[in-house]
């Protein structure tokens, strides 16, 4: 599967028009800032771009940032201009035609962003080997991926090594394809829909546990939309099963629970993040205006607590009192509360 995947982004496809789906397209409208930096990079790398969604988690400046899975670098430059010429980004692909665009504008860019030096560089390998191109343990701030970790075909390994590589504190955000079901094996061994980004694509269920079976302890959804699928044959092929692009965020923090918990917490978020200075989104459910009393569950109270954005915010409360599972965010109560229970559902 990684020769088919090889041949697919490196002979196949040469433009983002030559996709047969919308799986690897970004549709959400770009903030200001998002355009004015990616007017800054080059044409040939802005044609090659076969993202899902736009991977820019706040508060990157001076970060070190990993790309897994970068093709012809468009991410890449966009990310190396906010997080500054002292900042630096590594974009990891093992496709070489993707490469060797990605590399053919280093210079281009530094000149372009104004640096002294090109705070950008690429490797060739496997995402899921991240061992074998000598990257440290805990040596990362952020990992990003656009619309790729799908066209792995092992990844657990993504995952685990995204784990490995990742500060404490850190995060993976990343943008990918999820599935309403498991995805039957004659599918996902068809090279068109798998580099498609579609039968590669994790069940969303699988995908949870399997964050969490690594470390990433509370898998957290940014924004999703549902896929369309504009060529008919493929339609035809996949129509039992609706596709997702979904982004997440996994954060490498030990002390999360499994579920959200209520010990009555709270933040305040002060402001002063570049690009979010009256609301700051942690996701889907966790947009926290500037000023306002915030109630959270723990997790999120830790997330904000042992993550770089512990600066921006006032943390009110401890867990000295456990009030049960949080709601609106975790698990509710599974018992029954009335005499009478149903025998007509599974669980």
């Amino acid at each position: 599967m990684h020769d088919e995947v090889k041949n697919y982004y490196g002979r196949v496809l040469q433009k983002s028009a030559d996709l047969q789906t919308d799986a690897c397209s970004t549709e959400e409208v770009m903030p200001e800032f998002v355009k004015r930096v990616l007017s800054n990079i080059h044409d040939e790398v802005l044609i090659r771009y076969y993202g899902c969604g736009l991977v820019l988690p706040q508060e990157l400046t001076g970060k070190r940032i990993l790309d897994l899975g970068c093709g012809a670098g468009r991410d890449c430059y966009a990310l190396a201009q906010l997080v500054g010429e002292e900042g630096e980004v590594v974009g990891v692909d093992m496709t070489d035609e993707q490469l060797a665009v990605a590399e053919r504008h280093v210079e281009y860019h530094r000149e372009k962003f104004g640096y002294q030096r090109a705070n950008t560089q690429f490797k060739k390998g496997y995402i899921e080997r991240l061992d074998e191109l000598n990257l440290a343990d805990n040596s990362f701030d952020i990992i990003v991926s656009n619309c790729v970790i799908n066209l792995s075909p092992d990844k657990e390994n993504v995952l685990k090594e995204a784990y490995r590589v990742l500060k404490p504190g850190g995060e993976v955000y990343f943008s990918d394809v999820y599935s309403s079901r498991r995805i039957p094996s004659y599918l996902v061994n068809d090279p068109v829909l798998y580099g498609e980004c579609l039968t590669g694509a994790l069940y969303w269920n699988d995908f949870h546990n399997l964050a969490k079976q690594v470390g990433f302890l509370d898998p957290r959804l940014v924004k999703d939309r549902p896929l369309g699928i504009n060529n008919p044959e493929v339609l035809a092929r996949v129509s039992h099963i609706d596709f997702y692009s979904a982004t997440y965020r996994l954060f490498k923090i030990d002390s999360l629970e499994s579920h959200c918990e209520d010990y009555g917490q709270a933040v305040i978020y002060n402001g002063g993040i570049e690009h979010h200075p009256e609301r700051f989104v942690l996701d889907k459910h966790h947009q926290i205006d500037k000023n306002k009393v915030f109630p959270v569950c723990g997790n999120t109270w830790r997330i904000l607590q042992d993550s770089r954005f512990k600066p921006y915010f006032q943390f009110i409360g401890n867990f000295d009192q456990h009030f049960g599972i949080y709601a609106g965010c975790g698990t509710p109560l599974p018992f029954n509360l009335d005499s009478e229970s149903s025998i007509a559902g599974c669980c």
